[in-house]
This record gives C-alpha cells, structure tokens and sequence, in this order.
C-alpha cells in the first residue's frame, strides 16, 4: 500500500487564461497581469494557444486581435475558481477556465 503524508497534495487544478496582447510587445501583456496570490506555478507562451503565429517584427507591437496562452496550477479546485475570478477581472484576459485536474509529481 502507498501512503502519502498529509501534508503532500497529489492533485492539482490547472486554469487555462487566453491573453489580450494586441498593442503590447513580447510578454508585456503577462508581465503586467496581477497574478494570484496561490499560484503552485504559471507560464505563458503559444503552446498554451494563441490567435495564431505572429506575422510582424517581434520588436513590433502585437497587432489587434492577437492572444497567447497561459496557464496556471493551483492546489485545489476550489482555489482554481477563485482564480478564475480574479483573472476575469483584469482588462487583457479575454477567458480564464478551470480545465481539469491532474496527479503531480
């Protein structure tokens, strides 16, 4: 039989956020977002999804319509949807979803 300690969560919630970054250059967009306090871990990048690949200088500003993914792992499903709120609020994210859970490592 495994036991596991209380203390060690083998559960994590993962929030999926599409990201406004028409107007901004590279990452300014995310860097910018306030993040949520709990976040276990965050990244952004096309991988996450995006509008579709950038068709200007990457010095350039991103243009009207353009979105890159992120996504974010929470301890509980409960603090997935708090987050989800807290995202929603701000003016650059477009959609923020609990998508699933999953086991960590």
């Amino acid at each position: 039989m495994f036991l596991v300690p209380p203390s060690v969560n083998l559960f994590m919630a993962t929030v999926k956020l599409k990201i406004d970054v028409s107007g901004t250059v590279g990452d300014e967009a995310w860097r910018n977002l306030r993040q949520f306090d709990e976040i276990q871990s965050a990244a952004f990048g096309p991988k996450f999804g995006s509008s579709g690949p950038c068709k200007h200088a990457a010095s350039l500003p991103h243009v009207k319509g353009e979105w890159i993914g992120a996504e974010i792992k929470l301890e509980t499903p409960l603090l997935a949807q708090y987050a989800v709120s807290h995202y929603l609020e701000q003016e650059r994210v477009l959609d923020a979803d609990v998508v699933d859970q999953d086991y960590s490592e």
